[in-house]
């Protein structure tokens, strides 16, 4: 609730929440909609929501004039989209999950919250009905993507393989973008045979704010999953900051690599698959994909949840390794450094994680070597303490990102313990997630 004196002047006025209003002071006009106070703000600013979707609160004093412009619309209440059938569109489905792009504003509290449904998400982007035709929507949860487990990529696998089943030509997910390149990846070993395109989409900023980027990228997602003949599961987001275009990442290929920046999404030891812009232009660069193609999808939701990934650093403690072996875990994955290395000194035997990781592996877990670095790949055999570690049976992940690794490893020890076809399973490309060399022109640098 705003001050007393505030809300005097509201009052004989005849000013309400939700009214829009003109506020002078200093020489500045302010223009916009009056919002309610926000608890933890200010009681003494007025608060109102411009024209560009952005807010600014404003110090009330004697020198401040209001006046009321009329009706404004009513905020927090989410407009609905009704989706009509459009003849000779491309059938996509949807699956909206949760995250920033299905939030919506808590006026009182100033905070964002999961609420949209399919359809209105969809009422964020109208466009979407002159591109694709929406054949149905659904929401089998709706969780921030922190929160998320196996068991809802278990739920997401079966029902885009039944979406594509059924006979649609892609599926749209949207997804909260913390954790979203590990569902994506998830996905990508889920999907057996996939060969129709599957996009997940992201916001970094909310629907109530001006910079709002999860219109363009569904936009970009729908003429992906219409038009495209890229038949994987793939990330599609902003390319950049401005809303130029958006990139087609594979989606065991891509990382978050910022916290908030709108192209916080980029490529890792490949190029993207594509470019796609507003219009409908899709670019491809030439990298090798599977291509599009009608026919049956197999939801291979096998998992082993007693997989975790764990980072060496300096004065790291080794004994970390025997807590996962007393929690009777099947597997580990070390973010090692560099090529992949881990503390091995002879000359400080207490710090070595060589007896450690030698005692997990006959203990029975499958240890995965994979690098901090993000770029590159992990090599076994260009330092001796990296062929101890190989000796000792960690198997060297290639190029794989340690979050690939991670959900790779857990996919692979649902189908099998045997450690021989455990190595082989894990060395061999399912999803394009190893290439047999590293392309030193693929880092995709932002502006």
């Amino acid at each position: 609730m705003y001050s007393q004196k505030i809300l005097r002047v509201l009052k004989k006025k005849k000013i309400k929440v939700n009214d829009r209003i003109r506020l002078t002071k200093d020489k500045r006009v302010y223009e916009g909609i009056l919002m309610p106070r926000i608890e933890m703000g200010d009681k003494d600013s007025i608060i109102i929501k411009l024209k560009n979707g952005y807010n600014v609160g404003i110090e009330f004093d004697k020198k401040t004039t209001i006046e009321r412009l009329g009706k404004g619309r009513k905020l927090g209440v989410i407009p609905k989209l009704k989706i009509k059938r459009k003849r000779k569109l491309p059938d996509v489905s949807m699956i909206a999950t949760g995250g920033t792009i299905g939030t919506h504003v808590d006026y009182k509290t100033g905070g964002v919250y999961m609420c949209r449904t399919p359809e209105e998400i969809l009422s964020t982007t109208p466009e979407l009905g002159n591109i694709i035709e929406l054949t149905s929507t659904h929401r089998p949860f709706t969780l921030a993507s922190e929160d998320l487990t196996y068991r809802d990529w278990q739920k997401m696998a079966k029902m885009i393989a039944k979406e594509l089943n059924s006979g649609c030509r892609g599926v749209i997910v949207t997804h909260g973008t913390d954790t979203l390149h590990y569902s994506t990846a998830a996905m990508s070993f889920m999907l057996r045979g996939l060969s129709k395109p599957v996009a997940f989409v992201g916001a970094q900023r909310s629907p109530d704010r001006g910079s709002f980027d999860g219109s363009m990228n569904l936009i970009c997602a729908s003429h992906f999953t219409g038009y495209s003949d890229i038949g994987e599961v793939c990330l599609i987001m902003h390319g950049s900051s401005n809303d130029d275009l958006c990139l087609v990442n594979r989606g065991t290929r891509v990382r978050k690599l910022h916290a908030s920046r709108r192209d916080a999404f980029q490529p890792v030891n490949e190029k993207p698959l594509a470019r796609v812009w507003k219009n409908g232009k899709i670019e491809k660069t030439g990298i090798e994909h599977t291509k599009f193609e009608d026919k049956k999808v197999v939801s291979d939701v096998k998992w082993e949840s007693k997989v975790a990934l764990i980072k060496a650093f300096p004065n790291s403690n080794p004994a970390i390794i025997d807590w996962y072996i007393n929690k009777r875990y099947k597997g580990l994955v070390i973010e090692g450094f560099g090529l992949g290395h881990v503390p091995t000194s002879t000359l400080r035997k207490q710090d070595s994680w060589l007896p450690n990781i030698k005692n997990a592996i006959n203990k029975g877990l499958n240890v995965v070597m994979t690098s901090q670095t993000i770029f590159g790949r992990v090599h076994p055999y260009v330092y001796r303490n990296l062929r101890l570690v190989s000796e000792a049976g960690v198997i060297y992940g290639e190029d794989m990102l340690a979050e690939v690794a991670l959900v790779k490893l857990s996919w692979v020890l649902g189908h099998t313990n045997k450690k021989e076809k455990i190595k082989e399973m894990m060395l061999t490309p399912f999803a394009h997630e190893i290439n047999p060399r590293t392309d030193l022109n693929s880092v995709v640098k932002s502006e």
